[in-house]
């Protein structure tokens, strides 16, 4: 079977999985966030933290909650950090330093899950597993809290309550994210991960002196890691080491999970507004960027540029020969489509043109299909920009969904697309200025300039992923990134939160004959349009310098 034909099956056998669980899992989430009932272990939680789940809350009090949160959840996590040469289960690790432990904290719970360094050499299993695998599930959750409320937002009217903080969250975790994680662990322990709290052990001679490794409970991150879209190895290799993703079986397993939520949830986003054609409108325009992404991957890293690349069958420098070109260049598209940041292969290996194709992916706003819940609330703020240029072309008011988009709504949505372009832009144009930032750098030239723009851009749109030949663990890149994570992760959702307050107070627009039908594929169309003209050419002037003028050179 030729490499290009292997990647096409599995990316068929993908869609497959992922058309089975769309319904069932999309329907069953509508039904989490709508049901008036609370298990009795959700109702220990509530009394645990003070709580009462049946308390509406209007948009200000919702993202106080958020901030709140997310806020003891850094402090808890840094202070973890800062304290783990004393604890035990440490491996004998030392604290992590100041920066760093800042920078760590930031990550994971602002479901960046950016790492400046190596998880096998710093990190022990309270760390691990009592911090970092803790936040990849209640960061995943938060996100997923964000999005619900900013359906409810289209689905309500005449009220500003978009529901219960502490019940979303506590519900995204207790009722999907925990019962998934816990079948999608047991499949990759099947698969071969490991999963275990050894210490350290010596497993042979490698370049004249032994080499060790530590045991740990990676199969249950791991899977945490994919479904929660929060991308931290337990390992530096990441998804590339054998103990987080054996064979090519867990490989297609991994990049399901990632993707499985994200798609998922524009069905409950259709069944909560009562249209189930407009989740798939939404759905459409998401599938549409990810398969043209995935096309584009492939076609560059399996293109045939020269004698070793025709010898090898496409680029494999920096890939895994266990999944091939084909398997890592899916992995890479789903990983930065979404706010993954997961690597099974080298990304600063790869083409030059596969790192522009992995670096736009996440500068289109991650949202093809994006994180889970953030993925869904950012495609929602990209249909009211395209729902508002529409109007503006046939000079009627603009609405969707039954609500008007009037100067309040845009505003906050205009406000949401351009925050995370102005972090990325502006951290990558002091690194570059200043001296000591580029002391970092393992290349000159337009790569070396990909690989700073690569790790803002990375972090502002908490993705995680990096080029990897850039030393981020300074104190410059781990404070600015650290920045740029909370930054990008927590400022977007006060306007994300601030329209759903908006759109909930309105009453409800009667459709008319000039009404644009946005659950129409010609919609689909106009968002995608709009997503490529408005985020995609903001970033076209840095793209330029760096991936694009390395790709031409090649």
């Amino acid at each position: 079977m030729s490499p290009v034909l292997a990647g096409v099956l599995q990316l068929l056998a993908l869609m497959v999985a992922l058309a089975l669980a769309y319904r069932p899992l999309g329907d069953y989430m509508a039904r989490v966030y709508s049901s008036p009932r609370h298990l009795r272990a959700e109702k220990w939680i509530y009394r645990a933290i003070g709580a009462n789940p049946a308390t509406e809350m209007r948009w200000p009090a919702y993202l106080r909650g958020v901030l709140a949160f997310s806020a003891v959840g850094v402090l808890f996590l840094y202070l973890l950090q800062r304290v783990q040469g004393g604890l035990p289960g440490s491996l004998g690790f030392a604290s992590i330093d100041p920066d760093q432990a800042f920078n760590t904290a930031a990550s994971f719970v602002s479901n960046t899950n950016w790492q400046s360094y190596y998880g096998e050499q710093a990190m022990g299993h309270v760390v691990q597993t009592g911090g970092l695998a803790v936040q990849n599930f209640l960061s995943a959750a938060v996100g997923m809290a964000v999005a619900v409320a900013l359906v409810r937002g289209f689905a309500r009217s005449r009220t500003g309550e978009l529901g219960n903080f502490w019940s979303d969250l506590v519900r995204g975790t207790v009722r999907i994210l925990l019962p998934i994680a816990v079948i999608g662990a047991i499949v990759l322990v099947a698969c071969g991960a490991i999963q275990n709290f050894a210490g350290i052990h010596e497993v042979g001679q490698f370049m004249g002196g032994s080499q060790q490794w530590n045991g740990g409970a990676v199969a249950s991150q791991e899977v945490i890691k994919e479904l929660g879209t929060n991308g931290g190895g337990y390992f530096n290799a990441n998804s590339a080491h054998p103990f987080e993703n054996p064979n090519p079986i867990s490989n297609l397993f991994e990049i399901f999970l990632i993707l499985l939520i994200p798609f998922a949830m524009t069905r409950t986003f259709g069944r909560m507004v009562g249209s189930l054609r407009q989740g798939y409108a939404i759905l459409v325009a998401m599938l549409v960027i990810w398969l043209g992404f995935t096309a584009l991957m492939m076609w560059t890293e399996f293109h045939h540029g020269g004698p070793a690349l025709q010898i090898a069958g496409g680029a494999l420098e920096g890939k895994e020969t266990r999944f091939g070109v084909g398997g890592s260049s899916i992995f890479a598209v789903a990983t930065t489509l979404t706010s993954t940041g997961a690597v099974n292969s080298f990304l600063s290996s790869f083409t030059g043109y596969g790192g522009g194709i992995a670096m736009l992916g996440m500068q289109l706003g991650e949202i093809a299909p994006g994180g889970v819940g953030s993925g869904l609330y950012g495609m929602l703020i990209m249909a009211v920009i395209a729902v508002f240029l529409a109007g503006l072309m046939v000079g009627r008011t603009p609405e969707y969904l039954g609500k008007k988009i009037g100067t309040r709504q845009i505003k906050f949505a205009a406000c949401y697309i351009l925050i995370t372009p102005a972090l990325v832009l502006c951290f990558t144009a002091v690194a570059m200025a200043l001296p000591t930032p580029t002391n970092s750098l393992t290349n000159s030239g337009p790569h070396g300039f990909s690989e700073i723009l690569y790790a803002y851009t990375s972090g502002a749109n908490n993705n995680g992923s990096a080029f990897a030949g850039l030393n981020a663990d300074t104190q410059w890149f781990n404070t600015t990134i650290g920045l740029a994570m909370l930054l990008g992760r927590f400022v977007p959702m006060v306007f994300v939160l601030a329209l759903a307050g908006s759109l909930a107070e309105q009453s409800p627009v009667p459709k008319t004959a000039g009404t644009l039908r946005t659950e129409k594929p010609l919609f689909s169309g106009v968002l995608v349009g709009t997503i490529v003209i408005v985020a995609g050419l903001t970033y076209f002037p840095a793209l330029a310098l760096g991936p694009l003028a390395e790709g031409l050179a090649s």
